[in-house]
C-alpha cells in the first residue's frame, strides 16, 4: 500500500509538472534562453528517458545487425538506432530543443 502511494505521488507530480510546462508555452511568447522549468525537466525526465531509449536503440541495432549486414544499411541503421539518440541525450545544451553544444551553436542552427 505504501509503495502505491508514493507511485501515484510521483506520477502526480510529474503531470503536474508537464501541465506547468503546458501552460508556460500557451502564452504565445517565445524565450530566447531555455527556463528553469524546461531545464529540470530536461535533467530529470528528458534525459533519462533518452539514455533508455539510446540503450535500447543500441540493443536492437546489435540484434538486428546480420538482417541490416544483408539489406547493405549498417550506417542508417546505426545513425538512426543509435547515433541520433545518443546525440539528443549527451550533446543537447541542457533545456535546448536542438542538439549541439552550446547556446551559440543552438542560435547558429535556427
Amino acid at each position: 500500500m505504501r509503495l502505491l502511494r508514493q507511485t501515484t505521488a510521483v506520477l502526480a507530480g510529474i503531470l503536474l509538472s508537464a501541465s506547468v510546462l503546458a501552460a508556460d508555452n500557451a502564452y504565445g511568447y517565445e524565450e530566447s534562453e531555455p527556463g528553469i522549468f524546461a531545464m529540470t525537466s530536461d535533467l530529470l525526465i528528458a534525459r533519462p528517458l533518452l539514455l533508455g531509449v539510446t540503450a535500447v536503440g543500441a540493443t536492437v541495432f546489435v540484434v538486428s545487425l546480420p538482417f541490416t549486414a544483408m539489406g547493405g544499411n549498417i550506417p542508417e541503421a546505426g545513425r538512426e538506432l543509435v547515433v541520433r539518440p545518443g546525440r539528443e541525450t549527451f550533446v543537447r545544451c541542457l533545456g535546448c530543443t536542438k542538439s549541439g553544444y552550446g547556446r551559440k551553436q543552438q542560435d547558429g542552427n535556427r
